[in-house]
């Protein structure tokens, strides 16, 4: 095989790689909607911006079929919805959100991700004075007014409201998420991302070299197959941008 061509598979096999965890990702966003709001996108605002994502990444339609089913519960495959808590270093606060149809390798797996960074897993409800579950939204601005946008998302409940780079950050409480994604459709504005997150109610300064550790603690753990999501409480400092 000529060096070139190997580079070709090579390259070819890495990005399949990536397609097949961009996939595994998107149909366990799918599958966990599903499981909380049922199969009706037209209800369920979640999995419809979840199907958004499949239909941008064109994920197969049978895959799709079969993530709706198992969320719905016509497919048993065993798997279950898990978290785990933790620290890095510097006491940095990590939480996990994970789907594993065998817990056993998933906390091994989790555990060895963070004893590489200097963390450990603590136990569950140790982060639950750091995180607090919210409703998060990711909105372009489009043709919307700011201001009367901004008052609309007050009215309906949100707490925080930013427009950065042409796009509206809405945070609010758990319990605003039906009426605000009632509010978008009926602008007819489909959002970039619609979600219930950990959000950090704390905040953690720190180094450079802290910083790099934990974000390389991050991409890990992300790139885990059982690993849905990952939250950190570092906050922002403009100087990380150029790391």
């Amino acid at each position: 095989m000529g060096r070139k061509w190997a580079n070709i598979v090579k390259q070819k096999s890495a990005n399949d790689k990536l397609r097949g965890q961009i996939y595994t990702k998107i149909l366990m966003e799918v599958t966990s909607a599903a499981k909380v709001g049922g199969e009706d996108p037209g209800t369920n605002f979640l999995l419809k911006v979840a199907l958004e994502k499949c239909k941008k990444n064109n994920v197969p339609k049978d895959n799709i079929d079969r993530a709706i089913s198992k969320g719905c519960g016509n497919l048993d495959d065993g798997y279950n919805d898990i978290t785990y808590e933790g620290y890095g270093p510097n006491g940095v606060a990590i939480f996990v959100e994970a789907s594993t149809n065998n817990p056993t390798r998933t906390i091994a797996n989790v555990r060895v991700h963070f004893k590489k960074a200097g963390g450990a897993v603590g136990t569950t409800g140790s982060l639950q004075f750091v995180f607090n579950r919210r409703a998060v939204f990711e909105i372009p601005q489009g043709a919307l007014d700011e201001d009367d946008f901004t008052m609309e998302m007050i009215e309906l409940g949100a707490e925080d409201i930013e427009l950065e780079d042409g796009f509206f950050s809405i945070t609010g409480p758990m319990e605003i998420f039906g009426s605000v994604s009632k509010k978008l459709e009926e602008l007819n504005v489909a959002p970039e991302e619609a979600a219930l997150e950990q959000v950090p109610l704390t905040f953690k300064e720190v180094d450079d070299e802290t910083y790099l550790t934990i974000m390389k603690l991050v991409d890990s753990l992300e790139e885990d197959e059982d690993v849905l999501k990952v939250y950190h409480n570092i906050e922002f400092d403009e100087r990380f941008a150029n790391l």
